[in-house]
């Protein structure tokens, strides 16, 4: 129930990064360890809720996706927009705002060997995420007008490169490649712009993902589909806790504590951001009168 309630915040937030990494699993019909995976949504002021799947289908994303209203943004793999071009999520893609990650972008003009305008590109990138880490340090600051004034010439900087060059690629050759991406998604990677909630690429779901990557190497594999998605409520609170600066230790031991006596009622107010919140209430002084 408590899984489901961060469900439920995370959703009710209007913004989702999503990410997803493959984890083996053991499956009895087989006689090898096929790929299940972890998929991840994060809201940065909420938490992240990890769902398994013994796939990487685009019809993963219906638990969290289906009737949701608000911000998705990912990499660019196919499921998320096959997903959305669904006939059967018309509702959905009139609803979701789906944004896309500068961080992959640069990824692509980062490997392109001995060119001088990747280089330049990657430059200018640079400058973008300058412009955040103000945005990071000055929060008084308003998101969309700043990012309006400061990145959208930067951004134009950019696409006169891409069109330029465009046309002079190979379409196959790495920097080609790197081209077409972005200005494939030139629309959604310009979306945080104008809606300051966005943030300039997922790197938050990607950084919320690593542990399990460490997980994984020790353990190698989960020992049952039904163990993938244990897993993924154990890591949805305990990652949760850390992304909010909460020792899990101290909110797991007093969620133990309450379980034996809760009623399912109370189940909601025992999401991680829901008990700092009580805790940073319990601690402020009463006045004295």
């Amino acid at each position: 129930l408590i899984y489901e309630a961060l469900r439920k915040e995370i959703r009710e937030s209007g913004y989702m990064q999503i990410d997803e990494t493959y984890i083996r699993y053991q499956d009895p019909q087989k006689d090898r360890c096929p790929n299940g995976y972890l998929w991840a949504y994060n809201n940065p002021g909420i938490g992240v809720l990890f769902e398994w799947f013994p796939s990487r289908a685009a019809d993963c994303l219906d638990p969290m996706l289906s009737g949701y209203g608000g911000y998705i943004q990912t990499d660019g793999y196919v499921a998320y927009p096959s997903w959305l071009n669904h006939p059967g999520h018309k509702k959905e893609k009139d609803a979701i705002i789906h944004a896309a990650c500068w961080a992959h972008a640069r990824r692509n003009f980062v490997e392109v060997p001995d060119n001088s305008n990747a280089r330049k590109i990657v430059k200018l990138i640079a400058k973008l995420y300058r412009i955040e880490t103000q945005l990071r340090e000055h929060p008084e600051l308003e998101r969309s007008a700043y990012r309006q004034e400061h990145a959208a010439p930067v951004l134009d900087q950019i696409k006169k490169i891409l069109d330029r060059e465009q046309s002079r690629q190979l379409p196959q050759s790495s920097f080609g490649k790197a081209i077409n991406y972005t200005l494939e998604r030139w629309a959604e990677l310009n979306l945080y712009l104008e809606h300051g909630t966005l943030e300039i690429d997922n790197n938050m779901v990607e950084n919320a993902i690593r542990p399990t990557a460490i997980g994984k190497k020790n353990f190698l594999f989960f020992g049952s589909p039904d163990s993938g998605q244990t897993s993924a409520v154990i890591y949805s609170l305990v990652e949760t806790c850390r992304k909010l600066d909460i020792n899990p230790s101290d909110y797991l031991k007093d969620l133990f504590d309450a379980l034996p006596d809760m009623q399912q009622s109370e189940a909601a107010a025992w999401t991680p951001v829901r008990w700092k919140a009580a805790q940073s209430q319990a601690a402020v002084p009463l006045a004295v009168g």
